[in-house]
């Protein structure tokens, strides 16, 4: 299996096929609007505005599995980042990240590329500690920690890098205007 042989479900049912993307940079993200880190929203919307038309796109995975911080419906969730961080970039179904039901992409994602660790300075210490508590072992499995893990594929479908929640979302962007530079 490849990045271009899997499809996620958009709110409405319909097969987003990642197929769709190939030749662009894709940044795929899990979400939640209840979420400390929701702020991304603005420094995603920022890239998808300086970028979109070179060749990025933003595959949106809320997920409710965090802390049930994405109870939201579907459409109260486009609606609300629409209004509030003022999205073009369209949000998927809420599905799971991690587990027994994890869709396929994010199954796919983390046997590309697993967890690194959460950096330093005071959010990736919250992080560590946060997850010492729900898994002891969370250090060494690529599992999903937290919302906002971002993954960024090349125009070739490769899975290039991870970022955690707690990463400098100044690096995520350069990471992207790289790839988009390089390659377009």
């Amino acid at each position: 299996m490849n990045f271009y042989d899997i499809s996620v479900t958009a709110p409405d049912g319909s097969e987003v096929a990642m197929k769709d993307f190939e030749g662009k940079v894709v940044l795929v993200v899990n979400t939640a609007l209840g979420c400390g880190f929701a702020p991304h929203y603005k420094d995603l919307e920022k890239m998808y505005e300086d970028f979109h038309d070179k060749g990025l796109e933003i595959v949106d995975v809320p997920c409710n599995q965090f802390a049930g911080q994405s109870p939201e419906s579907d459409e109260e969730t486009h609606q609300t980042c629409m209004l509030k961080y003022n999205t073009q970039f369209p949000q998927m179904k809420k599905s799971d990240v991690n587990g027994e039901t994890a869709i396929d992409l994010f199954k796919f994602l983390k046997t590309e590329k697993g967890f690194e660790g959460f950096g330093s300075g005071p959010k990736a210490i919250a992080m560590s500690a946060l997850l010492k508590k729900i898994d002891k072992d969370y250090k060494n499995n690529p599992e999903i920690k937290w919302n906002f893990t971002k993954f960024i594929i090349n125009r070739k479908g490769e899975v290039v890098a991870r970022f955690e929640p707690t990463a400098d979302m100044k690096k995520v962007a350069k990471c992207v205007e790289e790839l988009i530079n390089e390659e377009g």
